[in-house]
């Protein structure tokens, strides 16, 4: 039997990349996935997110162009393989996270080869500069898909970390930056979780 060959360089370095950001399925995140049972992985938040641009994109508030928007979906939280999850409503790691996620995307990105390093690491920071219609539109589903996921075990992250309505409104709200639809949605859900007791309401002033 003919040995294969041996990979090149360029090759090699590839598959090196794609092996390493398996780890992003042992990265766990605070949403339960639908049925409670655990909680959700970033392998699989990721590949969520990208069945939600296919599905969703008609009603991005610009047109998109969605393979650029399913690029960033695919690779935006493959920085949390080394800084980990930041909880959104944690106000002190969110002071760290961005120096956290910036080194991970060095170590990571510089896996592959340059050329390719270099424009993945453009697509993770077109997402995080939310200046393009299609990174609007991406941190747009990045939020709706979490929420949605609290809603369908009835808030149960939010009720697990106090979390109330006020919070989860000020930091969702950038769905609305992306879709108008989408926010609408979203707040009209959001009512009907405070009325169902699932997510408190923001505390009484006085």
């Amino acid at each position: 039997m003919t040995a294969a060959p041996e990979p090149t360089d360029r090759l090699a370095q590839q598959i090196d990349f794609l092996l390493e950001i398996d780890k992003a399925k042992t990265i766990l995140r605070r949403s339960y996935i639908t049925d409670g049972s655990r909680n959700e992985n970033d392998g699989e938040h990721m590949w969520h997110l990208a069945l939600f641009v296919l599905v969703l994109a008609e009603h991005a508030d610009e047109p998109v162009d969605i393979g650029r928007v399913l690029r960033m979906v695919l690779v935006h939280d493959i920085v949390e393989i080394d800084a980990g999850d930041t909880y959104v409503y944690d106000e002190v790691g969110k002071a760290t996270q961005g120096a956290r996620e910036s080194a991970a995307a060095d170590r990571l990105y510089g896996l592959l080869p340059p050329d390719q390093g270099a424009e993945l690491r453009a697509v993770w920071e077109e997402f995080e500069a939310r200046i393009t219609p299609e990174a609007r539109f991406a941190a747009a589903v990045d939020r709706l898909q979490p929420l949605l996921l609290n809603l369908a075990t009835d808030g149960r992250t939010w009720r697990e970390h106090g979390t109330t309505a006020d919070r989860v409104r000020a930091i969702n709200s950038r769905i609305g930056s992306g879709s108008s639809t989408l926010w609408d949605h979203a707040q009209r859900l959001l009512d009907g979780a405070v009325d169902q007791g699932h997510l408190a309401p923001p505390p009484q002033e006085g």
